[in-house]
């Protein structure tokens, strides 16, 4: 009889036409993971703490079944699917008997306490301003404009909140690093250069291009284009490939905190649509879906994730950067009602989700999304620009909707080190 896993991926061979099974093993322009490295996780964690792991924070609802069997002694983990290659991680027989796992960050629980009017002295921080901006805002799909108006440009925007932010965060005695500190991709591939990978991926996915290129953004079949489908992987992928090795080969911060202004489909760049209502919320690593765990590089980075243990790390950051937020902006938490995401703890503004970013940068991540850019409110917030002290704004006296939110980032990650430290004998 053939182990289990070993059937699954028969069953997924036979079932799936072979070109597909092999096509999508991995997630576009991405590389086959380094399973070896894994080796050094020997021995660091115990069965209870994986399967809590795996089952509450990172494949809930039994999303790993079929590629990760967890046995009484070690989790065989499939590393592909076709043909099927196995990787067995044996577990710590004990909590006290685990080594340590390796990871190129420090948990604030480990820094040496700081004094009361420095307590991010020694923190390794890396600010990545979501999105792009500039001449890329519109292709990037993160810019509308009404009329005359200023444009509104999310790219642009995370930047000045960032540029705010660090300053503060240097005072405090942080080491302040930026992912991307301009307007310009971080990425070396431009749009043109990404057309062969996006004509693989759309034979993957069985998309039949109707031409190469597209005529302008109300082009009804642009979604059909190769133009358009090497635009995403420009800015959806490669861009955050690029910020991912930033952060892994020079920054290697302790904590990214992703910067972000959340928004809803505003239909037509030149005539958006407002929305009725604007929230908040903080997301960290978790919930990959079933489908997702079967591409063997997302499978091997929700392993790298558990087995570093970078959620105990991102929820403590997240809870009080989720509590200064939401006293800073006054915002409601924002609820999830898919699949794709699950509460992380108990506070209500905190979401375990995966992203390329949080999952692909290595080490632990905060990504951020308050406001909303295209409701009436924030809209004329953002076109009032930013300023010193309060304004008048919709009828009622205001701070700049980006020192809100920079002063929001920077109690929320003072009051986290402050009191983790403070607690250390």
């Amino acid at each position: 009889m053939l182990p289990r896993l070993i059937r699954f991926a028969v069953v997924v061979s036979l079932t799936f036409v072979c070109r597909v099974a092999f096509a999508q093993r991995l997630s576009p322009l991405t590389s086959a993971p380094d399973w070896a490295r894994l080796e050094a996780f020997q021995n660091t964690i115990t069965r209870a703490e994986f399967l809590r792991l795996l089952d509450k924070v990172y494949a809930p609802g039994g999303a790993a079944a079929g590629v990760i069997e967890v046995r009484e002694n070690e989790a065989v983990i499939l590393k592909t699917l076709t043909p099927p290659e196995m990787f067995v991680l044996r577990f710590a027989k004990a909590a006290k008997s685990a080594k340590a796992p390796p990871r190129n960050w420090r948990a604030a629980s480990a820094l040496p306490r700081a004094k009361a009017n420095r307590p991010l002295e020694g923190v390794k921080l890396a600010l990545d301003p979501g999105h792009i901006g500039g001449d890329w805002a519109l292709l990037e799909g993160r810019s509308f404009q009404r009329g005359k108006d200023t444009p509104v440009r999310e790219g642009e925007m995370t930047l000045l909140v960032a540029k705010l932010v660090a300053p503060k965060l240097r005072a405090l005695g942080a080491e302040v690093s930026f992912v991307r500190d301009a307007n310009v991709p971080a990425s070396p591939f431009t749009v043109d250069a990404l057309r062969p990978a996006a004509r693989k991926e759309m034979q993957i996915l069985g998309i039949a291009a109707s031409r190469e290129n597209y005529d302008g953004v109300h082009d009804p079949q642009k979604g059909d284009t190769v133009q358009w489908q090497a635009e995403r992987l420009f800015y959806r992928v490669a861009e955050i490939h690029e910020r991912a090795r930033r952060v892994r080969e020079k920054i290697r911060p302790d904590l990214t905190v992703c910067i972000h202004f959340n928004g809803t489909d505003w239909r037509d760049p030149e005539n958006p649509d407002f929305a009725e209502k604007e929230d908040l919320h903080v997301m960290v690593n978790g919930c990959f879906s079933a489908d997702e765990l079967r591409f063997d590089d997302q499978r091997f980075e929700m392993l790298l994730r558990l087995l570093t243990r970078s959620h105990s790390e991102e929820l403590a950051a997240a809870a009080p950067m989720a509590k200064a937020l939401a006293a800073a902006t006054g915002l409601p938490p924002f609820t999830y009602f898919g699949g794709n995401a699950v509460r992380a703890g108990s506070d209500t503004y905190v979401w375990a989700r995966n992203l390329l970013a949080n999952r692909i940068f290595e080490c632990p991540v905060v990504y951020l999304e308050p406001y909303c850019m295209n409701t009436e409110l924030t809209y004329a917030r953002i076109q009032a620009g930013d300023y010193e002290g309060e304004r008048e704004v919709a009828g009622k006296m205001r701070r700049s909707i980006f020192r809100e939110y920079a002063d929001g980032i920077v109690a929320g990650l003072r009051d986290h080190y402050r009191t983790t430290r403070s607690a250390k004998k």
